[in-house]
């Protein structure tokens, strides 16, 4: 049973993050040949302040 997670910045809407499961299942039952219903997707949201790129937290790299 493929477990699939997905960490992102904060701020998609709903529909956004539905639409993304959906596809996530989808490629990985067509790749693998998988069930979708075997196949779980979780997302975990971070805020701009707890994600760095470059050492530098997203808040403070993204224009105001």
């Amino acid at each position: 049973m493929p477990f699939i997670q997905v960490t992102m910045v904060e701020g998609r809407t709903a529909e956004q993050k539905h639409d993304l499961m959906k596809k996530i299942t989808d490629a990985t039952s067509e790749s693998l040949g998988s069930d979708p219903q075997r196949i779980r997707v979780a997302i975990y949201e971070v805020s701009a302040d707890e994600w760095a790129i470059g050492g530098e937290p997203i808040s403070k790299l993204r224009p105001a």
